[in-house]
C-alpha cells in the first residue's frame, strides 16, 4: 500500500490512490465550468505520481531524504498523450503538476524549468498506479473560441493552463485538509451558501434597503436621477454575459446600480459569483461595509490584505493549513485590483488558488481607468479572454470610461453595441453637471493657505504624501478646521477622520480638508470648492465629483481650480498624465465630457506606446509546432500593479489590533483570518523604512519564528501621530515617500 498523508495512528494514514482519485475528481468539479473537466482531471490523478515510490514511502516513515515527487507526474503525461491538440494540452497539465507545490516554472531558464525537470532522471514509480487509476489522455482540449492570431492564442493557452492549476492545487488542498480534519476530529467550516441559492433573497434585502434610503431621501433632482439609472441598469440584467460598461458620472449611485445589475444578473444566467475589484486599498473598507449593510455580514468576503505570508512559511502537511490560501468560494468578493490581477498572473498555488472561481462569476472592476499603464495591455488581454470562454462577465463601472474598445486600442476589448448599461451617458453628463474646472496656474502654499482663509470649506488635493504633510501643517498653523487625510493613518483612523469631516460639512463648521488621491475614489463628500494639483483628466473628473456632489449650489458658483505646485514635483508618472490634461484643455472647452474624456484616454495610450506592455507580459508566451514556451515564473516576478513595493507596519492603537495581535500567539492561530483583522489598522511604508524602524527597535515582527516578517508591529507609539499618522525622521525615507500617494 502506498500512502500520501500521515497521521498518529498507522491505520489513519491516506492511501495515495484515494487521495490522487479524490483530488481528480474535485480538480475536473471546478474545471467543468469552462469544459476543461478532462484536463484537470488528468492533473489530479498524476500529480502525486512521484509517491508511488519507496524513497517517498520512506519519508513519510520520518526519512530527511528529499524527494522530488512533483515531476514524475509531469514526465509521465507527456508519455501519455504525444500528438495533436491532446499534447499541447498535455503541456499545460505538465506545466500545472511540476508546479503544485512551489509555483507553475518557465519552460526555459537557467534552473528549475520545466524542460530540465521533464529530462531529469527520477526513480520509477511502481507500476502498480496504472492499475489504480486509470489515466485517460484523449479528449482534452476544451471547445474553446480559439483566435487565429498566434500571439492571442498563446495568450490564451497560457491563462488555460493558469486555471487547470488553480483547479489542481485548490482540489489538492481541500482533500489534503479533509484528510487531517478527519484524522484530528476538527471540524472544517469552509463552506459557503452558493449565489443561485441565494441570489432572490439578496435581491429581496436589496430592495428593502433601497426602500429605507427612499424613505429618507431629499426629492432632489440628483436622486431623482440616481432613481432612474438604478433602474435603468437593473431592466439590463438579461442581456448575454460578457463584456460591458456601466458608465455614470461620480455621485450617481454607480456603487449600488453595479451591485444591483450583478446581483439581477447573476440571477438570470445562474452566475456563482460577484467579484468587485476595486483600485484603492483606502476605499474597500468602505465599500465592504456597504454591501453588508445591503445584503448581510456574512456573505461578503473581503480579501485584500497586505500582510502576505511569506512563501517558505508553506509546508506539506497539516503545517500548510496555517496559510491563507484564501480560494474566493464565497458568493460576494470585494478585493482590490492588485489582488485580482496579479493572481491572473501569478505562478504561486496561494495567489492561483482562486482563479477558477473567476469562470462564471460577475467580476465589476470598479474606476476602470485606473489599471496601470505599463501593465494595461496584459490586463486587458485577462479581461478579453475571461469573457470570452470562461463564461464570465466584466462590467468596467466608472465615470471616466477608458477608451479600451478594438480597434482602436490595440488588442483591444471588443464590446456589443448594447454593451453599456447607464441610460444615455452624455445625457446623464449634462444632467449631473454639478462643477465647473478653472486653471490656477502655478500656485505656492501660501497661495494655497491664502485661498482656504476666505474659504471656510474646502478641499485640496494634491500628488504625495509629502507635499499633503507640509501644506497641512503650514494651513493648521494659520487656519482653524484644517484635516488631514492621508494614507500614512491606517484604514480606521481614516475612517473616523472622514466621519468628524462629514459631520463639519453638514453642521456649516470651517473644514479644511488637505487629503492625496485616496479622496477621490469612493468617498462621498460634498465640498463647495475643491483645488486639485495638476494631473490625469481621470483624476480631476473623480476631484470635481466632491464638489457640489448633492447639486444644492449653484453650478457657477462650484469651483474646482486646477494648479500647478510651486514647490513640490509631482511623480513622474503623473506629471506625464498632467502633460496629457493640459493637451486636452487646449482642444476641449468642457473638460469633463464623455468626449473629452475619450480623447484625453487614446491620446494617453497613443503616447504610451509599448510602455503599454512594459514588462514585455505578453511576448513571454508563445507556442509553435513544437509546442508551449510558457514563462510562468519570469511573468509573476514581473507583474507588479504597484511599483513602490511598499509593506505594511502595524498600528495597535486599539483592543481589535491588541486582541488580533495575541491571538497569533495561539497554536492553532489563522494567519490568514488574523491578517485580515489587522488590516484597517496598516500603513503602508516604503521597505527601507519599515528597515530602519527595525533596526531602531520601533518596529518588531509578532510571533516571527512562526511567520517570519508578515506582522510587522510599530512599538515605538510616539511615531504615529492622531493628525497627521506615522512619521519617521530621517530626511532621505521622506524623499522616498514623496513619490507615494
Amino acid at each position: 500500500m502506498y500512502y500520501a498523508h500521515t497521521a498518529p495512528a498507522a491505520h489513519d494514514w491516506q492511501p495515495l490512490h484515494d487521495h490522487l482519485r479524490a483530488v481528480a475528481a474535485l480538480a475536473a468539479e471546478r474545471a467543468a465550468k469552462f469544459g476543461a473537466a478532462k484536463p484537470a482531471a488528468l492533473a489530479g490523478l498524476l500529480h502525486d505520481l512521484g509517491k508511488y515510490t519507496a524513497a517517498f514511502q520512506q519519508r513519510l516513515s520520518g526519512s530527511t531524504t528529499k524527494v522530488d515527487h512533483s515531476t514524475a507526474g509531469a514526465q509521465e503525461v507527456l508519455r501519455l498523450a504525444t500528438t495533436g491538440a491532446d499534447r499541447m494540452m498535455a503541456e499545460l497539465v505538465a506545466y500545472a503538476i511540476a508546479g503544485h507545490h512551489g509555483g507553475m516554472p518557465d519552460r526555459e531558464a537557467e534552473t528549475s524549468s520545466l524542460t530540465e525537470r521533464l529530462a531529469k532522471a527520477l526513480d520509477a514509480p511502481d507500476p502498480v498506479w496504472r492499475t489504480e487509476l486509470f489515466p485517460d489522455a484523449s479528449g482534452l482540449m476544451p471547445e474553446f473560441r480559439w483566435d487565429r492570431d498566434p500571439g492571442i492564442l498563446a495568450f490564451q493557452l497560457s491563462l488555460l493552463g493558469r486555471m487547470l492549476f488553480s483547479c489542481l492545487v485548490d482540489a489538492d488542498f481541500r482533500d489534503t485538509e479533509s484528510h487531517y480534519a478527519q484524522v484530528s476530529g476538527h471540524k472544517v467550516d469552509r463552506e459557503w451558501p452558493r449565489l443561485p441559492d441565494i441570489v432572490v433573497e439578496l435581491i429581496r434585502r436589496f430592495d428593502d434597503h433601497m426602500a429605507s434610503k427612499r424613505a429618507v431621501a431629499e426629492p432632489t433632482e440628483v436622486n431623482r436621477l440616481r432613481e432612474e439609472i438604478l433602474n435603468h441598469v437593473r431592466g439590463r440584467a438579461g442581456i448575454e454575459p460578457g463584456l460591458m460598461t456601466l458608465t455614470v458620472p461620480t455621485g450617481g449611485g454607480k456603487t449600488l446600480a453595479s451591485l444591483a445589475f450583478a446581483l439581477e444578473h447573476a440571477r438570470h444566467h445562474a452566475l456563482d459569483r460577484i467579484i468587485y475589484a476595486i483600485p484603492f486599498t483606502s476605499v474597500i473598507d468602505q465599500t465592504a461595509r456597504i454591501f453588508r449593510d445591503v445584503l448581510g455580514p456574512d456573505l461578503v468576503l473581503e480579501h485584500h490584505s497586505a500582510i502576505e505570508a511569506s512563501a517558505e512559511f508553506v509546508r506539506e502537511g497539516a503545517e500548510k493549513l496555517r496559510l491563507a490560501m484564501e480560494d474566493w468560494a464565497a458568493p460576494i468578493v470585494v478585493t482590490t485590483n492588485v489582488q485580482l490581477f496579479e493572481s491572473l498572473f501569478s505562478n504561486r498555488p496561494a495567489r492561483c488558488r482562486k482563479l477558477h472561481n473567476l469562470a462564471r462569476s460577475v467580476i465589476v472592476l470598479d474606476e476602470a481607468q485606473t489599471i496601470p499603464l505599463h501593465l494595461l495591455r496584459p490586463a486587458v488581454a485577462a479581461i478579453a479572454e475571461l469573457a470570452r470562454n470562461y463564461g464570465t462577465t466584466i462590467v468596467l463601472c466608472t465615470a471616466t470610461q477608458p477608451a479600451l474598445a478594438s480597434p482602436e486600442f490595440k488588442g483591444g476589448l471588443s464590446f456589443q453595441t448594447t454593451s453599456e448599461l447607464a441610460p444615455n451617458p452624455i445625457r446623464l453628463y449634462e444632467a449631473l453637471k454639478r462643477a465647473v474646472v478653472l486653471h490656477g496656474g502655478e500656485m505656492s502654499d501660501d497661495d494655497l493657505v491664502a485661498e482656504l482663509a476666505r474659504t471656510p470649506q474646502a478641499l485640496v488635493i494634491v500628488n504625495s504624501r509629502a507635499h499633503a504633510l507640509a501644506l497641512f501643517r503650514k494651513a493648521a498653523s494659520k487656519l482653524d478646521g484644517v484635516v488631514h487625510l492621508t494614507t500614512r493613518q491606517y484604514a480606521m483612523h481614516r475612517q473616523s477622520i472622514l466621519a468628524d469631516v462629514k459631520n463639519r460639512l453638514q453642521k456649516g463648521l470651517p473644514c479644511r480638508l488637505i487629503a492625496t488621491s485616496l479622496v477621490e475614489a469612493g468617498v462621498d463628500l460634498d465640498f463647495p470648492r475643491v483645488w486639485r494639483a495638476e494631473a490625469g483628466l481621470d483624476q480631476i473628473a473623480q476631484a470635481a465629483g466632491r464638489c457640489n456632489r448633492e447639486g444644492r449650489r449653484p453650478l457657477q458658483s462650484s469651483v474646482v481650480t486646477v494648479f500647478r505646485p510651486a514647490e513640490f514635483r509631482s511623480p513622474r508618472e503623473i506629471e506625464m498624465l498632467a502633460g496629457n490634461f493640459r493637451d486636452i484643455s487646449r482642444r476641449h472647452e468642457d473638460l469633463l465630457t464623455p468626449e473629452a474624456l475619450r480623447d484625453y484616454f487614446l491620446d494617453v495610450y497613443w503616447r504610451s506606446g509599448d510602455t503599454l506592455d512594459e514588462k514585455r507580459i505578453l511576448e513571454a508566451f508563445r507556442v509553435d509546432a513544437t509546442g508551449t514556451d510558457f514563462a510562468y515564473r519570469s511573468v509573476a516576478e514581473r507583474f507588479r500593479m504597484i511599483e513602490s513595493g511598499l509593506v505594511p507596519v502595524i498600528v495597535a492603537e486599539s483592543g481589535t489590533a491588541r486582541d488580533a495581535l495575541i491571538s497569533l500567539s495561539a497554536p492553532d492561530a489563522h494567519s490568514g483570518a488574523i491578517a485580515r483583522r489587522l488590516q484597517p489598522f496598516t500603513v503602508q511604508v516604503p521597505p527601507r523604512a519599515r528597515t530602519l524602524l527595525e533596526a531602531r527597535g520601533d518596529v518588531r515582527f509578532a510571533e516571527e519564528p512562526r511567520f517570519g516578517d508578515q506582522f510587522a508591529v510599530l512599538t515605538n507609539g510616539g511615531l504615529y501621530h492622531r493628525d497627521v499618522g506615522l512619521l519617521w525622521d530621517e530626511p532621505q525615507y521622506l524623499e522616498i515617500d514623496d513619490l507615494i500617494i
